[in-house]
Parts: structure tokens; C-alpha cells; sequence
């Protein structure tokens, strides 16, 4: 009866803005979509924010679900005052990039550059101390336009525009331009630092370098994760033909620990199972590759499985076709194995085809 009446709006959202901020999250989701539906017909900032925050609520690890989300907010991100624009930029292309939607993430991350350098001169031109806005960013301002490059770089080079990739890269390398100089920004500038330096060996190696994969190895090893870097020596290793045995052997603790490592927030969760997903897929193509059909298929059957548990819909044919190439060298009970998986995933994410096979 309260959501029936328009003048009640107002306060209905800040109730679900309170239960948001205590992690009562289904209450806020269910004021939140009343609210939103009752001012479907506007284009007001709180409806903006509304679907803002279901985006995020709805954000996890089906991968169906979270492109449904993303498509669901992003006619509204621009209607969103331009300090929370920021977030929503860097949130949706963090979704977009988990999805592998490489596009969606160079648009979305050049709005979100383009914006937070129009802020950040604004701050800094002194047109407006900003001071206020700026304390409901998650980060400094000036990350928001580092993270941009970085992540523009990432889809150039995931899309193999490595030349491109390479100047997004030097444009958050260089952060000279940066202003402040406080323990914040000292930490993130540190932090862009390294990535500079280990994304660049990656661009030389995805672009056929193959010289400075010892280098690579070598700063990786000094590195506390390095699950990314393991997957970018096993994609290198794959594409180039290169034998990598010496370096999974030494990293042979890691990768097992992987198997079960933990997340900071949910947009790393959704991005690194995906990640995961793809490690063993690839682990399973080398493997095989070199005749190790045990543990390939194992490997494989490791990547099926958590394909599906995040509804992977490119992965999961992948994982069957790589299977039907090398099938013959499968034990009996490995077969039997691969197919009931398979069947189960298939049916599990509303594919209900029949038992199809995949190009890897």
C-alpha cells in the first residue's frame, strides 16, 4: 500500500538505501525494484541509482545472469550523478571483462577516463574544491583514469591489438602528471607501477617475443599471486608452440593451491572463476598437446566443471571439443565421465540440445 503512493518514494528508498549499507540485501532489492517501477517513466537520478544497485545485488557467478544485469543497467549509468558515474563505469566494465566482452569494456572504461579526467581537472583548475563528491569515490580520483588505460590495454590486447595495447599501457606507465602525494595515492601509484611493468613483458609475449618469457617467469616468482601470470606462460605455451614443463614444475604448489583459493570482492570472484575455468581448459590443451592424456583429460574435466558452475556458454563447447580431438586416446571410464559431466552442465544452463560437441 506504501509503494502504491508517489509521495511515499522519497523515504521508501532511503529505507532501501539503510538496508543496502547493513547487507540487508533482498529487502533493499525489493524496495529498490518497486521504486524503480514506480518511476519507470521518469529520468530521475534515483531511478538511476536504483538500477545501479540492483546491477551490483544481482552481480555473482552465473555469467547469464550477470550479462542480463549489465545489459539492464547500462541505458541508465549516464543518468547517474557523474561521481557515481565513475563506479559505475569501472563496475560494469569489470562485468563486461569477466564476460570477455572486450568491446563493452573499451567503451565503458574510456567513458569512465574520460569523465574522471574532466573531474580531475576540475578539482585541480580550482573550479570547485570537489571535496565532498569526491569522498564517495571507492578510490582516488586519479585511479579512475589509470584503471581506464589499464583496461583498455587488457581488451586490445585480449582482441590481438597488441600496438594499441602497448599505448594504453605507457599512458598509465607515466602518471608524473599526478598531483597528490599522500599514502593513498603513493599505495595505488606503486601498484600501477607493477602492473606497467609485468603487463608490458605480456604484451611482448602475446605479440611472439618469446625472449623475455625467463624475465617474466623470474619477476612473477617474487609476486605473492600469480594465477593471471600462470595462465598468460600456459596461453604463450599454447599459441607458440613452446615447452613450459620446467615452469609448471616450479610453480607445481601454486597451481595446486588455486584449486581453492578465495576471493577480495565479488567482481574479483566472478572475474578469476572465470579465469580458473579457463587455466584448466588451457592446462588440458597443453597437457594433451604433449601426449599426457591422463592428467589432460583431468584437466579438462576440472575446466568442464567449473564452466559450468559459472555458466561459461563459450567454455563450455570449448571443453567438448578439445575432448572429441583427442577422445580416442580417453579411457572408456574417462569417457563415460566426460559425457555424463558434459550432459549435466549442458542441462544445468538450460541447454537442453542433446550431447553436441564444440570447436576449441
Amino acid at each position: 500500500m506504501i509503494l502504491d503512493n508517489p509521495t511515499y518514494l522519497s523515504p521508501l528508498f532511503e529505507l532501501a538505501e539503510k538496508c543496502f549499507q547493513n547487507d540487508y540485501i533482498e529487502a533493499a532489492a525489493y524496495l529498490y525494484e518497486n521504486v524503480a517501477e514506480s518511476e519507470r517513466q521518469q529520468h530521475s537520478e534515483r531511478l538511476a541509482l536504483c538500477r545501479y544497485r540492483l546491477f551490483t545485488i544481482s552481480v555473482g557467478k552465473d555469467q547469464n545472469l550477470n550479462l542480463e544485469a549489465a545489459a539492464k543497467f547500462e541505458p541508465y549509468v549516464h543518468r547517474l550523478d557523474e561521481i557515481d558515474q565513475l563506479d559505475a563505469l569501472k563496475d560494469l566494465a569489470n562485468v563486461y571483462r569477466s564476460l570477455s566482452q572486450w568491446d563493452k569494456v573499451y567503451i565503458f572504461s574510456r567513458k569512465m577516463g574520460e569523465l574522471g579526467q574532466i573531474q580531475y581537472d576540475l578539482v585541480h583548475n580550482s573550479k570547485r574544491t570537489g571535496t565532498e563528491s569526491l569522498k564517495k569515490l571507492s578510490r582516488p580520483l586519479f585511479v579512475y583514469i589509470a584503471y581506464a588505460e589499464l583496461m583498455c590495454a587488457n581488451a586490445c590486447d585480449a582482441k590481438g591489438e597488441h600496438k594499441q595495447a602497448l599505448e594504453h599501457l605507457r599512458n598509465y606507465a607515466d602518471l608524473s602528471w599526478v598531483q597528490e602525494n599522500d599514502s593513498d595515492t603513493l599505495h595505488w601509484l606503486g601498484k600501477f607501477q607493477h602492473w606497467a611493468k609485468i603487463n608490458t613483458y605480456v604484451n611482448r609475449l602475446m605479440s611472439g617475443d618469446v625472449s623475455v618469457l625467463h624475465d617474466y617467469v623470474e619477476y612473477m616468482a617474487g609476486e605473492q599471486h600469480i594465477f593471471n601470470e600462470l595462465l598468460n606462460v600456459i596461453e604463450v605455451a599454447n599459441r607458440y608452440n613452446i615447452d613450459v614443463d620446467h615452469i609448471l614444475q616450479r610453480f607445481e604448489s601454486q597451481i595446486a593451491a588455486y584449486q581453492e583459493s578465495s576471493f577480495i570482492d565479488k567482481y574479483s570472484q566472478q572475474f578469476l572463476l572465470q579465469q580458473r575455468a579457463r587455466f584448466w581448459y588451457k592446462l588440458a590443451k597443453y597437457s594433451l598437446n604433449k601426449g599426457r592424456y591422463s592428467y589432460g583429460f583431468k584437466c579438462l574435466i576440472d575446466a568442464l566443471e567449473k564452466a559450468g558452475t559459472i555458466n561459461h556458454a563459450p567454455l563450455i563447447p570449448n571443453c567438448a571439443g578439445l575432448f572429441f580431438r583427442f577422445k580416442t586416446h580417453a579411457a572408456s571410464a574417462t569417457q563415460v565421465q566426460f559425457q555424463s559431466i558434459y550432459e549435466e552442465v549442458w542441462e544445468s544452463n538450460d541447454q537442453k540440445d542433446g550431447f553436441a560437441y564444440g570447436s576449441d
